[in-house]
């Protein structure tokens, strides 16, 4: 290493010294810029090179005394050395002396300036081995600050590494509580609404408990009148016997027309005896009976008249029952067999039957020829029974070719029944436990208009999106008290109506209703919608959407981008705080029906733009039970208002002009106001505050607050 360093200063060095050889030699006159050209090229300070490293000593090698010049046109050549060993070997015949301008300062590490007359004086060899191992050293101690320098920069990179790393881990273990924190609030808030949910099917179910237990009761009860109604016709048909045979005794010529009365209902006549006043007291209103009843009754009548007149009459009696069971009744096309105790489906034979009404009985299942003797039946009413989705045979509908209407509400089934008739128009399963409707479960049900399935555990995840995509007519659905937490997709574009009361729905996207142009009324009353979660386009465009109910959620504003055709707006009992101004500016032809009762609307809670557009178009307005100070600005201005409710907030005074315009010249339109449950005092009102209400006895002030 130390051989190889010597050797390229050394030819550092004579490369550096041949301009100086070739500068000597030219003119006088080039002397000077060369000089100034090499100063300015070298630049200040020559001591010292760049970072601090001391600029190689430009050193010449001259022949000695011993070592013959062989002739040369020019003088001052350089002799080029190949390596230190040649000049070990000549170090007795050559001289190496610095450049001629420079002498070296062998005390310090700078060069001087000196003469160039001066004589030159060669350095020894200590010397010029001094130089190279300062060279040396200074190369070393350069060495050394570079590693320093690069220890010190992998340090510095250590360090910001650690740091880095330290304070990626504080982030992560914040973002971990932070996950944690959230999971632990979404599992509390998963167990309060179950909680809520189960307290809320507790009641459905005892409420549903309560009222089966009063409509039993009101069942026996109306069986004990209709007993007890029953004893007094037969007290009263004995009465009237009786009544019969005094009068044939008394008046023998009277005898036919006697025969005629007791051939016809004794219920629909009444007996024509003017001497007998209280006779008409006796007899009761007419009364409804089934046939086959009346016919049973008609049947002993005519038999004990029979036995009294001694004379023969044909009576028409309905023996042939067609299978039906005890406690059913049959009456034209119609058998109803409602609270009859039934456990089984009843083998029934009337291929006229039309209607069919088996509701609250204990039918679990349905055999795939329950329907054979009673093909042509257009309405099942199988409503509150035990049947199971595993009891219903998948052919029991499929022989319905007329059916029209069929009923299964508040029974087991947890799937939609398979092979429906495609005449259905009408299905009902409410109050079930279906778990998801698949693709195919309204298969070729294209008649399908009217669809109920409230109060079972429906929601987004288990029903497909393209279940409802058969029902090409589809105009009433109804999927209230499930658990829809968004409004469902692929709703049909024929549908009118859409009720999702009672779900979870939290947000309404934009693209919900984009297939349903022809929808009118959406009900969305009791779910957790707020303004900030209704995107602005999803339904301002529509152009036939008439009927919204959006009560009981979060709201905290009256929603924008509210629909351009509506009509009804309800926002009843929600959180309200203000109407922005211009919100129903947009509606064509105008709001009409506007609810906002049960708010939280006070006296900053409107602004002079808040019913701008509804000012020719507003029918009712219901503003109470609300905090309102005052009676809003705008109202004085509907020109169409009949019905205006202000009670129960805080207003104080009625100002001549908050309600009636003084200006309006045309007729009065307003029918109905009422005030009461505020803070005013009646005996302050001005007579003509209500100028513009038809009638005085229409406005109602009191009670009002005690103060």
């Amino acid at each position: 290493m130390r051989w190889w360093l010597v050797v390229a200063n050394l030819w550092l060095l004579v490369v550096l010294t041949i301009p100086d050889t070739q500068a000597r030699n030219r003119p006088h006159s080039q002397d000077g810029e060369t000089r100034r050209g090499r100063r300015m090229r070298d630049g200040p300070g020559l001591g010292r090179a760049r970072a601090g490293r001391s600029r190689p000593l430009k050193i010449r090698l001259v022949p000695g005394p011993n070592v013959p010049v062989e002739p040369s046109g020019k003088q001052g050549n350089t002799v080029f050395l190949e390596s230190y060993k040649n000049l070990q070997d000549q170090h007795s015949s050559y001289n190496v002396i610095p450049e001629p301008d420079l002498s070296l300062d062998l005390s310090g590490d700078s060069p001087v300036r000196s003469d160039p007359a001066d004589p030159v004086t060669p350095l020894t060899q200590e010397e010029i081995q001094r130089i190279l191992w300062r060279e040396e050293e200074e190369h070393r101690e350069e060495e050394e600050r570079l590693r320093k320098k690069d220890e010190t920069r992998k340090k510095r990179r250590k360090q910001r590494k650690e740091q880095a790393d330290r304070q990626r881990k504080i982030v992560e273990e914040r973002r971990r509580e932070e996950e944690e924190a959230l999971r632990l609030q979404v599992e509390k808030e998963e167990e309060e609404w179950r909680r809520q949910m189960e307290e809320r099917r507790r009641q459905e179910e005892e409420d549903r408990r309560r009222k089966e237990a009063a409509e039993r009761e009101a069942r026996e009860k109306e069986r004990r009148l209709e007993e007890e109604r029953r004893r007094q016709e037969e007290i009263l048909r004995e009465k009237l016997l009786a009544l019969v045979e005094e009068e044939e005794e008394r008046q023998g010529e009277a005898e036919e027309e006697e025969e005629v009365w007791l051939r016809g209902d004794v219920f629909q006549m009444l007996p024509k005896e003017p001497e007998e006043p209280e006779e008409p007291d006796l007899l009761p209103a007419p009364i409804p009976r089934p046939p086959a009843a009346s016919e049973d009754e008609l049947k002993e009548v005519e038999a004990e008249e029979f036995e009294e007149e001694g004379e023969e009459r044909e009576v028409v009696v309905v023996e042939n029952r067609g299978g039906l069971p005890p406690g059913c009744d049959i009456s034209d096309v119609t058998v109803t067999c409602e609270n009859a105790k039934l456990i089984h489906f009843p083998p029934l034979s009337f291929p006229e039957l039309k209607s069919l009404s088996l509701e609250g009985n204990n039918i679990s299942s349905i055999p795939a020829e329950a329907f054979n003797g009673i093909p042509n039946l257009e309405w099942i009413n199988l409503k509150k029974n035990k049947l199971t989705s595993a009891g219903i045979d998948a052919k029991a509908f499929k022989g319905l070719k007329m059916l029209r209407r069929l009923y299964l509400d508040g029974n087991l089934l947890d799937a939609v029944p398979s092979d429906l008739p495609p005449t259905l128009q009408e299905l009902k399963i409410n109050e079930n436990k279906l778990r998801g409707i698949e693709e195919n479960s309204f298969q070729d049900l294209s008649s399908l208009v009217i669809l109920e399935l409230e109060g079972n555990l429906l929601s987004e995840g288990n029903v497909d999106p393209l279940a409802f995509a058969p029902l090409i007519q589809l105009s009433y659905l109804r999927l209230g008290r499930n658990h829809f937490r968004t409004i469902p997709q692929g709703l049909p574009t024929t549908l009118l109506e859409l009720h999702l009361e009672n779900n979870l729905i939290e947000e309404i996207s934009e693209t919900v209703f984009n297939q349903t142009r022809s929808l009118n009324v959406v009900s969305l009353r009791h779910n957790k919608l707020d303004e900030t979660r209704i995107a602005p386009m999803a339904w301002i465009n529509h152009r036939n959407l008439e009927s919204i109910d959006l009560s009981h959620n979060d709201l905290y504003l009256v929603p924008s981008y509210l629909p351009r055709s509506l009509v009804h707006l309800v926002l009843v009992g929600n959180k309200i705080e203000r109407i922005p101004g211009y919100v129903f500016a947009h509606m064509d032809p105008g709001l009409e029906y506007l609810y906002l009762s049960y708010n939280k609307l006070d006296g900053e809670g409107t602004e002079p733009e808040s019913f701008f557009g509804s000012y020719h178009s507003m029918v009712e307005l219901c503003l109470d039970h609300n905090q309102l100070v005052s009676v809003p600005s705008g109202i004085n201005e509907m020109t169409n208002l009949h019905f205006l409710r202000l009670n129960n907030n805080r207003i104080r005074s009625i100002p001549d002009e908050s309600i009636c315009d003084p200006n309006h010249n045309g007729d009065s339109t307003l029918v109905a106001l009422r005030l009461e449950n505020n803070n005013i005092d009646p005996q302050k009102i001005s007579p003509t505050a209500f100028s513009c209400v038809r009638s005085s006895s229409s406005v109602v002030l009191k009670p009002q607050k005690t103060k």
